[in-house]
């Protein structure tokens, strides 16, 4: 359960970038998790799969790196150094945990520039797809029972995290607007997957299992930058969608909003 509740918040968290390989009882579950890193200032596209056994998170999982930009050398001592890591972490759920440390050490675990070929489109990606710099990413609720205390986790996640954005809510529909660091929307994920934040029908405590990204990118050039993160209701679609519009976000609006 503990394995399927991570993948679940995983898939959340990664969108496009996981993806679910296998999931048997006698096996456990196994998925891939793609990211890009920095390496002297060239771009390295890495795959890292993990298959976690109907043991875990009582046993480590059993990791594999592959990537093309790589020497097989490089993928070995990099999935070495993880696995050092992981030891620490052992009897609680630690895929995030992990690539975060990817993430976070990921050039000084390889050291020296990789040999091979030099990308030739490094200049634009660095542009348009770095983990650096401020990223936007739209979130669906499908519902909220405990709301007053649901926004207020929600308010304080995003504080604590210094994210802006909006909780926006219109008749059922439920939104939520997030800008910050890519790193911190990602915790934010997390977070949200597993926390008891709201109640179930029952009125027991539950962690949300609901929650869908719409989209996550780089902020572009078009798009307003907020400055503070508010809760808004709205009457009406038309509302809404002058607040993407004024926001710089009315292809969002039209491709993920308006059903």
């Amino acid at each position: 359960m503990a394995a399927q509740e991570e993948a679940a918040a995983l898939r959340a968290i990664y969108g496009a970038d996981f993806q679910l390989l296998s999931h048997s009882e006698s096996e456990g579950i196994t998925f891939q998790i793609g990211e890009t890193y920095k390496h002297h200032a060239r771009k390295v596209q890495l795959k890292v799969t993990f298959q976690l056994p109907p043991g875990y998170p009582n046993c480590l999982p059993d990791i594999s790196i592959s990537s093309d930009q790589l020497s097989r050398k490089q993928c070995s001592d990099l999935k070495w150094d993880l696995q050092q890591y992981a030891v620490t972490l052992l009897s609680q759920p630690i895929v995030y945990e992990l690539m975060m440390w990817l993430q976070q050490n990921f050039e000084n675990s390889l050291g020296q520039p990789t040999a091979g070929k030099a990308d030739e489109g490094d200049n634009q990606q660095n542009q348009g797809n770095s983990g650096d710099g401020t990223w936007m990413a739209l979130l669906h609720l499908d519902h909220m029972r405990a709301k007053a205390k649901y926004i207020r986790s929600i308010e304080k996640w995003t504080s604590d995290l210094s994210l802006t954005g909006r909780l926006m809510f219109m008749g059922k529909l439920i939104l939520i607007l997030l800008q910050g660091e890519r790193k911190d929307i990602k915790e934010y994920l997390v977070l949200q997957k597993t926390t008891k934040v709201d109640v179930d029908s029952s009125g027991k405590r539950c962690k949300e299992k609901m929650i869908s990204v719409l989209y996550e990118e780089k902020l572009q050039a078009e798009h307003v930058r907020l400055t503070s993160f508010s809760v808004k209701e709205f009457a009406s679609g038309c509302e809404l969608h002058q607040e993407f519009e004024d926001l710089g976000l009315s292809d969002l609006y039209d491709k993920f909003v308006q059903f």
